[in-house]
């Protein structure tokens, strides 16, 4: 009799656990006929800004157009350049560039994975300045620097004190990619723990179904404690109207489904718990591998409270490990393989291997372990014990 496998993400479980609460929801948009806004999206707003602790939160299509629209609300306009990440999946760039924007990269930070803030000064201090606008010009497209976007990567906040602090010193402002952070805390210098999506201009959240709060479709949200910010994104998604058929600006077709909106107001009253079980989870893999020689655990900074969206170790035979868990039936992911500044799609950008070191040897690394809520113990135990096994084989060779 085979064992069965460990998946890397488990959605069948959840949704059926919840599937008389969603077939409700979704009858209920039926029955209404309330498709397009709404009570849905309003009540979904009212409660995913309070979940984060914002003032304002406007739902989206997904979570490119949340960090697009985000950027365009927040001041980024066509001829500015932001800075951000490599070490991230390629939305965050395409929505830099799909704002009219040039694209800056500076390293991450080795441990965390996220923007380094040391690097953002170095980066900064050495950027010639812009006589018309006081702003740093961007060391590659030559653009005057408007704004850096950080990205909370696999459910840890990046170190915003120091981000934010090196960003007002340029005269930059902040829009956070939230897109793997819902509900991640990061304690301010003040020892207030705040949620990501409250320390920027703006916040850009996806609820892509394999995040930890996920639609059953695409979605996205943008937080903002801007009133004008959250005013311009409202007119942004729905064709730059005020009202109907009077239109500001030109704008997208970028509203939430009212329907994916009711699905995410069922999930959001269980992320807390789910949370929990990512928490937990977390640190049963800690104990684990805390002595598994060749493995490098997640590290959580002491002002970080991880959601653990992904658990992500690194290991120098990333990829034959990967090879050997599979055949052990465990699945793995990669977040992410080859970074973006050296993505095909970018090669006119004239990034070469070795331009952002922390970057690409992480990628060579990397290599994501299941987690999900519901993940067992035994599951877990077999994981464990197959990369101890695989650890032990290399010393022994």
């Amino acid at each position: 009799m085979s064992i069965p496998a460990v998946p890397f993400l488990d959605l069948v479980t959840p949704h059926r656990e919840m599937e008389e609460e969603l077939v409700a929801a979704f009858r209920e948009a039926l029955r209404s006929a309330a498709f397009i806004g709404g009570a849905q999206v309003d009540a979904f707003e009212r409660e995913f800004a309070e979940f984060c602790g914002s003032t304002h939160c406007v739902g989206v299509a997904n979570g490119t157009d949340a960090v697009r629209f985000a950027l365009m609300a927040a001041g980024v306009k066509p001829g500015d350049a932001v800075v951000t990440v490599a070490h991230t999946f390629i939305a965050t760039c395409e929505a830099i560039s799909q704002a009219g924007a040039g694209v800056e990269f500076v390293d991450i930070d080795a441990r965390t994975y996220c923007m380094n803030p040391a690097e953002l000064e170095t980066y900064l201090a050495a950027c010639e300045v812009d006589s018309r606008t006081g702003r740093p010009l961007g060391q590659r497209t030559g653009k005057p620097i408007a704004a850096v976007l950080p990205v909370h990567l696999y459910g840890q906040v990046a170190d915003m004190d120091a981000i934010l602090a090196t960003a007002s010193r340029y005269g930059l402002f902040v829009v956070e990619d939230a897109c793997q952070a819902h509900g991640a805390e990061y304690r301010t210098g003040s020892g207030t723990w705040k949620r990501a999506g409250t320390f920027g201009k703006a916040a850009a959240f996806s609820f892509y179904p394999g995040k930890n709060l996920g639609a059953c479709g695409e979605a996205g949200a943008v937080t903002t404690d801007d009133e004008h910010v959250a005013r311009t994104i409202r007119m942004l998604r729905e064709h730059g109207q005020a009202q109907k058929y009077y239109h500001d600006l030109e704008g997208y077709n970028g509203r939430l489904d009212a329907i994916q909106a009711a699905f995410l107001r069922v999930k959001l009253r269980r992320l807390s718990d789910w949370t929990s079980q990512r928490r937990a989870a977390a640190a049963r893999y800690g104990e684990l591998l805390s002595s598994t020689a060749g493995v490098t655990l997640p590290y959580e900074s002491d002002r970080s409270r991880s959601v653990y969206h992904l658990y992500v170790i690194r290991h120098h035979e990333r990829d034959v490990l990967a090879e050997y868990l599979k055949s052990q039936g465990v699945s793995t992911g990669l977040h992410y393989p080859l970074p973006v500044h050296l993505q095909k799609c970018y090669a006119a950008w004239g990034y070469t291997e070795g331009h952002l070191p922390a970057t690409e040897r992480a990628a060579n690394e990397i290599l994501s372990l299941p987690m999900f809520p519901g993940l067992s113990s035994a599951q877990q135990r077999r994981v464990g014990e197959s990369i101890t096994t695989f650890d032990n084989r290399l010393v022994e060779r």
